[in-house]
């Protein structure tokens, strides 16, 4: 046996394999242990997999799932019990009362600035209007893909309602009106004006059973075909040519193209469980003049357009005596509060969106309410 520093190197049979032992070990039985009892201290590859995808799994989760827990944070549209049944006892009063023929329309005439939002036609009707601007604010360019859908629209009047006085209710969709028990009242109003795929199965107890008006665009519109019960109509809102197609297709029970459906930004419905004699088409002069309107505030030109909340609210001076909105008000300086009655998604998601200007729309719509041209019965305005 020779000795070379710290390494032992026994001589073996020929063909044998040389093993390497540190000096002052004992025989190869140390060695021999090493080498093959190792699978006592390391797991075999496709354990050892599985247990490095476990612990990846593990840290993902931990990363994130709270994201996309609920979040511990003050709710706005959380009021105590006494300021609720304040809501709800002054809704009940303003139910009790006689209709008021002309309410609101006497009052939007006093301010300056929302004069030009009476005498608006609500549905469109033929094609001869000279359009000045394209989806949404007109329809410049869409004239002959709006003729033939028009032609699938066997009617365009007003929603029955009682002729005398009629009393509109704008349900909005804001978080406010989580909670608040004024499903019964709203379902009092002569028209009921909701928005895209805002639920009513479900939540009938805050937002009401009943809904006159729904204002849609495509990719807005409700995927749940029980959604649609208890409607009277559907009114598109066109943003894009495509949707006037869109609706063609519909009326005519017939799937868009896939080529179509390319352009549409998320999955649209293909069917709704409607008669033609259920759908409209609203007007865009409605969006026009509240844009105008809204420029009144700021006084420069602005490249956002009107929510449908915003333009429900304009719709509904058109067709009612009196005004009452349920379920507006976004308070952007409560990041946490929920943005919604019907979902978790909370009020920041609000905020990184460019397309609508809200916090014009809510001084916009606290002027209406300070005129007393609408009654806010959440209270958040």
């Amino acid at each position: 046996m020779v000795t070379l520093k710290h390494l032992n190197v026994k001589d073996h049979d020929e063909g044998s394999t040389l093993v390497l032992t540190e000096a002052g070990s004992s025989e190869t039985s140390g060695t021999k242990c090493w080498s093959e009892e190792s699978g006592e201290f390391f797991l075999n590859q496709q354990k050892n997999f599985a247990l490095s995808l476990i612990l990846l799994l593990g840290c993902y989760s931990a990363l994130l799932v709270p994201a996309y827990l609920p979040t511990q944070q003050p709710i706005w549209s959380e009021r105590t019990t006494t300021q609720s049944v304040a809501l709800i006892n002054r809704s009940a009063a303003l139910l009790s009362q006689p209709c008021s023929s002309s309410w609101s329309t006497v009052r939007l005439s006093t301010v300056p600035q929302f004069r030009g939002l009476l005498d608006i036609p609500v549905f469109l009707q033929n094609v001869t209007a000279e359009w000045e601007l394209s989806p949404p604010l007109g329809l410049q360019g869409s004239e002959e893909t709006l003729a033939h859908t028009l032609k699938a629209l066997p009617l365009s009047r007003l929603p029955s309602a009682p002729e005398k006085c009629r009393r509109c209710m704008v349900v909005g969709s804001g978080g406010v009106l989580y909670g608040k028990q004024l499903g019964i009242h709203i379902d009092k109003h002569d028209i009921i004006i909701r928005m895209n795929n805002a639920p009513v199965f479900g939540f009938e107890t805050d937002a009401g059973s009943r809904t006159t008006i729904r204002l849609v665009y495509p990719e807005g519109a409700p995927l749940l075909q029980q959604e649609y019960q208890n409607t009277d109509i559907i009114a598109l809102v066109v943003f894009k040519r495509l949707d006037l197609e869109w609706l063609a297709a519909v009326l005519a029970k017939k799937p868009l193209s896939w080529w179509s459906k390319l352009w549409f930004w998320r999955h649209v419905v293909n069917e709704i469980p409607l008669q033609p004699e259920n759908f409209r088409i609203m007007n865009p002069e409605i969006l026009k003049r509240t844009w105008h309107v809204m420029l009144s505030y700021t006084q420069q030109e602005r490249k956002t357009v009107p929510t449908l909340g915003i333009s429900a609210v304009v719709l509904a001076l058109q067709l009612c005596d009196e005004v009452s909105l349920a379920g507006f008000g976004y308070d952007l300086q409560q990041p946490g509060a929920p943005l919604h009655y019907y979902e978790t998604l909370r009020m920041d998601a609000m905020m990184t969106q460019v397309v609508h200007d809200v916090s014009t729309e809510s001084l916009f719509l606290r002027d209406l309410v300070k005129a007393g041209v609408v009654h806010d019965l959440t209270g958040a305005l």
